[in-house]
């Protein structure tokens, strides 16, 4: 096959494009030009798409002597993700911005491309497993390493992108590919790992976000009094679940910290609760996406609402593109905006948004 093989300047996409090289493959190492200020240099380990990440990249690929190209979608990057974020968080939502660029760019934009130029795949260091079915249909299963596992930010991807999809990581350890990027002879055997959102490379959401929206003054308030407890400078923000950054001392009548349990972008006010108010049971999702045929019925799954949140058992079915999520227990701090993940043991059923997470009794 003739892949691309996505190369961010890391230890993980240098592995993979090794892996699919050795596993005989025609391979051409493509690097992602999305930051619209590339020549920065980096500051931390936090951050990635700099200078010195396509120079890594690059380097890889000529020590592998395979073809290398920079492909810019930084236009597009900011106009799907970085504005999609900004939007989603000024409507009182919480995106996962990882799930829309794998959805918007790396298995849309990119995969698009490398096959309107001749190419049959793309390939890329995301830890997960593609199985293959008897019949040739392709599946999306959990990575054997569940410290590592990225299969919840995958959840995007329909049947026809995983056919086009590699991920040859899967089946490794993060210990095992540095060891092997190590005997390879890469540079980038110990680089630190990107974390936290790429494109604010400081970690600094709420300033990042004041920047771009400006600071938007309202209230907090107690969900149980109804009274004005504080002040914020911009609902934007806050998230559900949130604890630290609120300024309020605990409440002077029960004596219990106070987290976030609705951001009213409406109104421009944050409602503080007891910990009880966060436990949700009953989710309503749109935006349903399947890696597979949409499931028919009731079904029996689990289901993860973080990329590092555990997974509890539930029931789902589905209509259209909406989706409706029963779990078996509460889980705190479910915010809209975010993305539900399916699951049938390892392998990934589909994903939708959360639009609405409640409490059934």
């Amino acid at each position: 096959m003739r892949v691309v093989a996505a190369m961010s300047g890391g230890v993980d996409s240098a592995v993979a494009a090794a892996r699919m090289l050795d596993a005989g493959h025609e391979v051409v190492g493509v690097h992602l030009a999305l930051s619209q200020s590339a020549a920065t240099l980096r500051e931390s380990a936090r951050g990635c798409c700099t200078i010195e990440d396509a120079g890594d990249a690059r380097r890889v690929a000529d020590m592998l002597g395979i073809p290398f190209y920079v492909w810019d979608m930084a236009a597009r990057f900011k106009r799907d993700v970085v504005e999609d974020f900004v939007a989603e968080y000024s409507a009182g939502r919480t995106p996962n911005p990882c799930l829309r660029c794998n959805e918007k760019i790396k298995f849309a934009a990119l995969l698009d491309k490398a096959v309107a130029l001749g190419f049959d795949a793309v390939a890329t260091g995301h830890y997960a497993q593609v199985v293959e079915r008897p019949d040739g249909g392709r599946e999306l299963h959990r990575a054997v390493d569940p410290a590592k596992d990225q299969s919840y930010v995958l959840g995007v991807l329909t049947a026809e992108q995983l056919a086009r999809s590699f991920f040859p990581l899967g089946d490794s350890t993060k210990p095992k590919v540095r060891e092997e990027a190590k005997e390879r002879g890469f540079y980038v055997a110990s680089k630190p790992d990107s974390h936290d959102i790429c494109f604010i490379a400081d970690g600094d959401t709420r300033r990042w976000l004041t920047e771009r929206l400006g600071e938007q003054p309202g209230d907090i308030v107690d969900a149980g009094s109804g009274q004005v407890v504080g002040a914020h400078a911009g609902a934007y923000g806050y998230t559900v679940g949130q604890r630290r950054g609120l300024g309020l001392p605990r409440h002077s009548q029960d004596g219990q910290p106070r987290y976030v349990v609705d951001v009213d972008a409406r109104t421009n006010t944050v409602v503080v609760g007891t910990a009880d108010l966060l436990g949700v049971n009953a989710l309503t999702g749109d935006h349903a996406r399947w890696c597979g045929p949409a499931p028919e019925g009731v079904i029996e799954v689990g289901a993860q609402v973080r990329a590092h949140g555990d997974e509890v058992p539930a029931t789902a079915w589905a209509d259209g593109d909406r989706v409706e999520v029963r779990l078996s227990e509460r889980v705190r701090g479910v915010a809209p905006g975010q993305s539900v993940v399916l699951y049938e043991g390892t392998r990934v059923v589909g994903s939708a948004t959360i639009g609405a997470a409640t409490l059934e009794r």
